[in-house]
């Protein structure tokens, strides 16, 4: 059984920095990105940044020069490193992972949650 494990989320001051991490266990397959989302209340749930198993790094522009997303493919582990945080930047920030798995003909394809770290910014 898959499991995505975060940490680091918590409250901070506007203008603070956080780290969060998340590791992945379990049989994976192929893990093609790995990558967080947040949700705000009332809102839905929106890419932050993700990054692929070659390194490639995408960001969603409200975060762009802020936060940074890096990778340890041999450990399986994905964080974000957020700095010069806003009150609009809290919300619950959940891991993602999207794999591959299966024979060569008939591949799948499947993203993958963790449970959500809650991130609180005051101002």
């Amino acid at each position: 059984q898959v499991q995505l494990v975060e940490s680091g989320g918590g409250l901070v001051q506007s203008g603070g920095s956080l780290r969060l991490s998340c590791a992945a266990s379990g049989r994976i397959g192929s893990i093609d990105s790995m990558g967080w989302y947040r949700q705000a209340p009332g809102n839905q749930r929106e890419l932050v940044a993700d990054i692929t198993s070659g390194g490639f790094t995408n960001y969603a522009a409200f975060v762009k020069g802020r936060f940074t997303i890096s990778r340890d493919n041999a450990k399986r582990t994905v964080d974000l490193q957020m700095n010069n945080l806003k009150s609009d930047d809290t919300a619950i920030y959940f891991c993602h992972l999207r794999r591959s798995y299966g024979p060569v003909e008939r591949v799948v394809s499947e993203d993958l949650w963790g449970q959500g770290t809650q991130v609180t910014v005051s101002s």
